[in-house]
Formats: structure tokens, C-alpha cells, sequence
């Protein structure tokens, strides 16, 4: 995993689950691929790659210093007229596809709770048994939106564990009950990859009312970025 920059959250791009949707996205027709606000933030020049391997001519971006690095990378790129590539089908968004972006966390902190000891801004969780909750990265400000509050999951080591209580700037709590073997820095899946979270990003978007493109761009554009086979 090769790391580009520094945030609470990591968009980690799969380079397999990207080829296969640039593939799947060149086969469904078109020859303009809408790679436009850093490819909905999966990252310009690898979505790009990814895009005229599988076949496709040319890349719809935002503007003059988008079409020269493309064009620095030998790709064609334009910035007027409009796309024809399917754009969820190139970011694994459609039905039955593996999801290019996987956001990922990490624990920060553990607590035990006791019955009836309260979490985050205006206590909206309180524990009903005694109980353990992770401290872990990832709030508003990285698109973890607030909704998410006692209504989602995250998958910690192949198993969900609720958000609970209200998500905070750059954190949220979750409670992990007494699940095994999570520590400090283990990491923390919201969407994505090949586990539970796998599809979570459509109820992501059940839960906000905001599209699966307008998360994943959100998202992507507020976290460090980084690659897995």
C-alpha cells in the first residue's frame, strides 16, 4: 500500500476491482469516461490508466491542467462535451460489482462503558449493558456523514460493528461489545472491499438521500489515497 497523503480516512483504491469495472464499463459502449473531480475521488491518473487499458479513447476531466497531465501521461482528455462510458459501472458502483474504493479507519482508542454511561455530542447513545466502544478516525469532515449516527456499521476484522451516538468531526465511536482481537490501530473498514462492508455504500446512501457517486467523491477527495492489488 503506497500512501499519497495525510488524513483521518484512507481511500484505498483496488487496482484488480478497478481493471475489471474499466473493462465491464468499455464493453457496455461509449468512448468518453467521466473521470471528472479526481475521477469522483479515486484518483485521476490511476482511474485514467485503468480506463484506456480496457479501451476507452478518452477521458472527460475538469479543466486546461487536468487534459496536460493527461496528455504528459500520453492519454487523451477533454474537458467539454459530455461522457457516454456508464460511470457507476467504472467505479463498481452497479449491482453485483466489487466496489473500486474501499475507505478504511483505525482505532484509536477502547472504553468500557457501564450501563447507562453515554457517548458523543448530546449523549444520543446511551449503553443498556456494560459494554466496550472503539474511539475511531473518520467523521463529517471525511464524509462520514452525520446521519450515520446509531444507524450504520463498520466492519472491523470481517464483522460489523454499529456507530454509536453522534459522528463528530474526524471521529465516531462504535461499539465492539467484547469482540476479540481489537486493539489500537486495527483497521476499520466503512465501505467497500470484499467483507460485510462490501455493498455498504448503497445503504450509505438509504440513510443520506445522497447518491452512491456524491459519497464515494466526497470521501475520496477528503482522504489520503492508496492502492491494493
Amino acid at each position: 500500500m503506497v500512501l499519497l497523503r495525510s488524513s483521518a480516512t484512507t481511500a484505498v483504491i483496488s487496482r484488480s476491482a478497478l481493471a475489471s469495472a474499466a473493462h465491464a464499463a468499455a464493453g457496455s459502449g461509449g468512448s468518453v469516461a467521466d473521470l471528472r473531480r479526481d475521477a469522483y475521488g479515486h484518483g485521476l491518473l490511476t482511474v485514467a490508466r485503468a480506463a484506456q487499458d480496457a479501451g476507452i479513447r478518452t477521458m472527460l476531466v475538469d479543466g486546461a491542467d487536468q487534459i496536460s497531465l493527461l496528455h504528459d501521461a500520453g492519454i487523451d482528455a477533454t474537458d467539454a462535451g459530455e461522457a457516454d462510458v456508464p460511470v457507476r459501472v467504472l467505479y463498481g458502483l452497479n449491482a453485483g460489482a466489487r466496489p473500486v474504493m474501499r475507505l478504511t479507519g483505525h482505532v484509536m482508542s477502547l472504553k468500557d462503558l457501564q450501563p447507562g454511561d453515554a457517548v458523543s455530542y448530546g449523549y444520543t447513545y446511551r449503553a443498556e449493558r456494560a459494554t466496550t466502544v472503539a474511539l475511531i478516525t473518520g467523521g463529517y469532515a471525511q464524509a462520514v456523514v452525520r446521519l450515520l449516527g446509531n444507524r450504520m456499521d463498520v466492519e472491523i476484522s470481517g464483522a460489523l460493528h454499529p456507530i454509536v451516538g453522534r459522528v463528530a468531526m474526524d471521529v465516531c465511536v462504535i461499539e465492539i461489545g467484547d469482540a476479540d482481537g481489537i486493539q489500537e490501530g486495527s483497521e476499520v473498514t466503512f465501505f467497500g472491499g470484499t467483507g460485510p462492508a462490501r455493498d455498504a455504500i448503497d445503504r450509505w446512501s438509504g440513510v443520506t438521500g445522497l447518491g452512491p457517486l456524491e459519497l464515494v467523491c466526497a470521501a475520496g477527495l477528503a482522504a489520503t489515497q492508496a492502492e491494493e492489488d
